[in-house]
């Protein structure tokens, strides 16, 4: 597959830090095609606890987080698409997330992944994990990992 028409996977989960990692992506890579996805969990939390009691109700939860993820990936698109990529939405189930993405990039042999980071360190990083290094580190292809803005202050002597 030619690396200038193959195309880039882009993780959007609704955040600032996705919108960001978009809006870079297209002033780095400029219009070419792209899958933008988003990752449903089969559960949520909720649900997770509420399954045992009812069939029904674990199902109907599930819907409910297939269609959210549609709505999502289908919000990233547009922006996708206001950037000036080539964009459509592609949904997944996975748990973890990151396994989701890899599963897409590998089946569409994608050229790179595109996803932001919260800017997550230390301790904070190690409770809540960091989607954006699990995928770089499962992924085997470049990933673009877009850092949320800096925000230290401007060291006043480097004027």
């Amino acid at each position: 597959m030619e690396v200038n028409n193959a195309p880039i996977l882009i993780c959007y989960d609704g955040s600032a830090a996705a919108v960001r990692a978009i809006e870079t992506a297209a002033v780095l890579l400029g219009p070419r095609r792209a899958i933008v996805v988003d990752v449903a969990s089969p559960m949520s939390a909720a649900g997770s606890v509420a399954a045992p009691y009812s069939a029904m109700v674990g199902a109907a939860l599930e819907e409910t987080n297939v269609a959210e993820a549609a709505r999502i990936g289908d919000e990233g698109t547009e922006i996708a698409r206001s950037s000036g990529f080539e964009a459509v939405a592609r949904t997944t189930q996975a748990v973890p997330t990151w396994e989701g993405v890899v599963e897409i990039a590998d089946e569409l042999d994608a050229p790179l992944i595109v996803v932001g980071s919260r800017g997550l360190r230390g301790l904070n990083e190690a409770l809540r994990g960091s989607f954006s290094h699990q995928v770089a580190e499962h992924a085997g292809r470049p990933v673009l990992i877009v850092p949320p803005p800096d925000k230290r202050p401007a060291d006043e002597n480097a004027r």
